[in-house]
């Protein structure tokens, strides 16, 4: 009986032991261009937000510029009966 319970005691794993994690095992290096690479990214993103909009801007201005008197007329809000 009593090789038995001396078995058990060797098979249980010792708790001890560190775990080690995803961040231990990067290289800091690795993770320094990680976080450039994202900032980058961020800033492009923001660029190309900042070109869309601008361009959408200058859509409308010229499509308000090419306006027949017609189209500028009717989007007036004055009732022009009233001043015939």
């Amino acid at each position: 009986m009593k090789k038995k319970s001396k078995q058990k005691n060797q098979s249980k794993p010792k708790k001890e032991e560190v775990s080690v994690t995803l961040k231990d095992m990067i290289n800091p290096e690795l993770i320094k261009q990680l976080k450039e690479q994202q900032e980058q990214l961020k800033v492009k993103e923001e660029r190309k937000r900042a070109e869309e909009e601008q361009r959408k801007r200058e859509e409308r201005r010229l499509k308000e510029k090419n306006k027949s008197f017609e189209e500028l007329l009717n989007e007036s809000g004055m009732n022009w009966k009233e001043f015939k």
